[in-house]
């Protein structure tokens, strides 16, 4: 599976592709409009202007997104699955079963790009069919996270306060500085093995 990040194309295994590999148009298109989204600000994206960003043809572009508003709908996806991912992968990885859900959500919400942060805040509140996509997904999250071993109340704690400090690094919202953010990480991560 290939997934976007805001530096490059990577493969599942984290690695950044070489230039010489080809990316495919579809990721092209998705990197040209989040860049354009990113630098300039939504009202900037205009299918004209990401095929220019993107080096294809409109007809290309349209192809894979055939309006404005189905490019916006794939960038979300492509974000969610990245971040669904990166959870999914970081489950696998965890030799510990109690906890290992809220853990997940933890670190990733935690390690998420500033760069997607200020794009998918630009995108999110472009109309209710883009937040529609992401509640079946989160509804995933959350059951997942409520029979994780530990007391439900705590795990949904933990992830209300990860999606917490993610919102407010994405809006900017009197953030905690980065001492105090990677406190508040580590104790949260503490619960996830402590809580019973």
């Amino acid at each position: 599976m290939i997934l976007y990040r805001p530096d490059g194309i990577v493969n599942s295994g984290g690695d950044k592709m070489s230039e010489t590999n080809k990316t495919p148009k579809r990721i092209q298109v998705l990197m040209a409009a989040s860049k354009i989204v990113k630098e300039l600000g939504l009202e900037h994206l205009t299918l004209d202007a990401v095929a220019k960003e993107a080096g294809i043809s409109k007809g290309g572009l349209l192809y894979h997104f055939p309006t404005k508003d189905a490019l916006i709908l794939g960038m979300v996806q492509e974000l969610t699955n990245r971040f669904s991912t990166e959870v999914d992968q970081k489950v696998k990885e965890d030799r510990k079963e109690k906890g290992k859900w809220s853990r997940a959500y933890l670190e990733a919400t935690a390690n998420s790009s500033n760069d997607m942060n200020s794009v998918l805040a630009a995108v999110l509140f472009t109309g209710p069919s883009v937040v529609e996509g992401l509640h079946e997904q989160y509804k995933t999250w959350q059951k997942n996270i409520e029979n994780d071993g530990l007391n439900p109340v705590h795990s949904t704690i933990i992830r209300l306060v990860a999606d917490g400090l993610w919102f407010t690094d994405m809006f900017g919202l009197a953030p905690p500085d980065d001492d105090l953010k990677k406190k508040i990480i580590h104790e949260l991560t503490n619960w996830t093995g402590e809580v019973k």
